[in-house]
């Protein structure tokens, strides 16, 4: 009977834990706009959702009392970019705006405070590095900027790698990846810089869905150098248009878009320690152009959109637990 006991406790536990690696729909008190190729980022209790295609509120949801409220629209449009948080601030570097297949970098930065509850144009992006859909990550106070495309989805994807420090308001180049790619978000975890997905968009010879990439690129901070996992560590999906974020000490690569018309519902973890691949919980609704955050160990994701390209644009809500 102990050993019955013991084994129904065994199976109840994993039944648990099962549950509680489920994407789960979250539900709000109101609505929010419906968006992709937008980003979101974390600031205190509260998930931003920020620009997207055409001309957007700024929306930001508390995630204590899940109401959402409408805030100042940005003062340009902005689309296929990695919001970053940077001391209590949303800082917007490396956006487009326009429309396909020619979208144009924004020149500047733009920053918003909750505490003032405006938005102001920041300083200028040196011109021969401005990109949009590229990779921005905050590591020791500083912001980094990784790959990108130039001119839109038509040509110009570039392997860069640049710091900017918004203390002193200067860039620094640093080493290129290892490849070019577009159409992904970065991480960093343990002091490395982690690159997964994206794509050589190449509308210039009709070639854009169809050019995701597989390889992870790893660019060791303390080391100032790139190294590329073995083909063994190649993201078991390749795809373009997900976000990553990293929780639990693990690299998590969720949603996208490639060649089928629905956008994937992956979400796919990497283990920095061992290099190895898993296949995770998949999303409710799969979508791609949107970006995830982590917000007391769980993963929040809004918006994006339900098929590759333009549409339907999301406002749904999941959660990870």
């Amino acid at each position: 009977m102990k050993k019955l006991v013991l084994i129904c406790a065994g199976l109840l536990l994993s039944i648990s834990l099962a549950k509680a690696q489920q994407w789960q729909p979250v539900e709000t008190k109101n609505t929010c706009e419906v968006r992709h190729e937008n980003a979101a980022t974390l600031i205190g209790d509260s998930l931003y959702a920020i620009g997207g295609r055409g001309t957007k509120p700024l929306e930001a949801l508390n995630l204590k009392t899940m109401v959402w409220q409408r805030l100042p629209t940005p003062p340009v449009e902005m689309n296929h970019f990695q919001a970053v948080n940077y001391n209590g601030e949303i800082y917007v570097i490396g956006a487009f705006k326009g429309s396909y297949p020619h979208e144009t970098p924004l020149p500047t930065i733009y920053i918003y405070s909750p505490k003032t509850g405006a938005w102001r144009q920041g300083p200028a992006i040196p011109a021969e590095r401005l990109r949009g859909s590229a990779g921005t990550v905050v590591y020791n106070d500083k912001i980094y900027l990784v790959c990108g495309i130039i001119d839109g989805h038509y040509d110009g994807h570039v392997a860069w790698l640049d710091e900017y420090d918004p203390k002193t308001n200067t860039w620094k180049r640093l080493a290129d990846a290892p490849r070019p790619r577009d159409h992904f978000q970065a991480t960093v975890a343990d002091g490395k810089l982690y690159v997964a997905g994206g794509r050589q968009s190449t509308a210039r010879i009709g070639k854009v869905l169809e050019t995701t990439l597989p390889e992870v690129d790893v660019y060791d901070f303390r080391r100032s150098s790139w190294t590329t996992l073995p083909a063994a560590s190649n993201m078991p999906t390749q795809r373009a248009g997900s976000t990553a974020v990293t929780q639990g000490g693990k690299v998590w690569i969720i949603g996208g878009e490639t060649q089928q018309l629905q956008a994937h519902n992956e979400a796919e973890t990497l283990d920095p320690k061992t290099n190895r691949w898993s296949a995770g919980p998949t999303l409710k609704q799969g979508r791609h152009g949107t970006q995830a955050v982590v917000y007391n160990g769980l993963i929040y994701i809004v918006a994006g959109s339900a098929n590759h390209g333009g549409g339907p644009e999301l406002n749904t809500m999941e959660v990870l637990k």
